[in-house]
């Protein structure tokens, strides 16, 4: 976080987006203001949008793969460049975008030899790949090479055990996590009693939600939780009043 003096309008809040572009599929850049705000009141809502924005947003992501008759996440299979593990790792990278709930199946299914890309992923209806170049495997002889995906809409990151259950699934450590990192800066404006601060917001997102769509989300669920509180201390002191005898 950084503080600056700047001069600045003070007259009507301003709620805009300042800069954005594209650097690749999966990675997108928004910078956006807010002014004026109170004196401490840019600390505030920047730490509170910079938590919701980084834990509080939803994301789809594969959650596990099943491989068949592989004993352990470190074998090797033969005609496929590479091990288990990396398989694994490389479908965790994968950045999926939907608006789906709950756990659904996907599957790959090829013969090589070729190169095994995202783009071979056959998903739900609900479902797309943000990035369809993203290599999984490299299959190297003319085998068929077929795995169970699970995927799932989820926020955060969830770290799962390793170990491969009794079905020959392997669970994949799961990054709900559509935004890459958040920063925020304040600036000063105004003199003596006039002065105010201007919040600036810097969001990039790794392609499932635009920066912008990734604020909107984070905003929506500061304000629910809001209004959630609020309700429950309007419902406590009701409670309270009527112990106490004062309903």
């Amino acid at each position: 976080m950084v503080r600056e003096e700047v001069a600045g309008s003070t007259q009507t809040l301003q709620r805009k987006c300042v800069e954005s572009r594209v650097d690749s599929k999966r990675l997108y850049y928004g910078r956006f203001i807010l002014s004026p705000l109170i004196k401490g009141q840019a600390d505030t809502i920047g730490i509170a949008l910079r938590r919701a924005l980084l834990g509080e947003i939803e994301g789809t992501c594969v959650t596990r793969a099943k491989f068949g008759s592989v004993p352990h996440e470190y074998s090797t299979i033969a005609g496929i460049e590479e091990s288990v593990q990396e398989i694994l790792v490389n479908l965790k990278e994968i950045v999926l975008r939907s608006n789906l709930y709950g756990v659904r199946d996907a599957s790959i299914c090829v013969k090589g030899p070729r190169c095994i890309t995202a783009q071979d992923i056959i998903l739900p209806p609900s479902v797309e790949v943000v990035d369809t170049a993203q290599p999984i495997a490299n299959l190297t002889e003319p085998i068929d090479f077929c795995i169970q995906l699970q995927i799932k809409r989820d926020r955060g990151y969830q770290t799962e055990l390793r170990k491969n259950y009794q079905d020959g699934s392997y669970p994949i450590d799961a990054v709900s996590m559509p935004v890459r990192n958040v920063n925020y800066s304040i600036f000063s404006c105004g003199n003596g009693n006039e002065k105010h601060e201007i919040l600036f917001l810097e969001i990039w997102t790794r392609g499932s939600l635009t920066p912008k769509e990734a604020l909107y989300e984070a905003s929506r669920n500061l304000i629910d939780s809001s209004l959630l509180r609020t309700q429950i201390t309007m419902l406590y002191r009701r409670l309270s009043f009527w112990l106490l005898g004062y309903s």
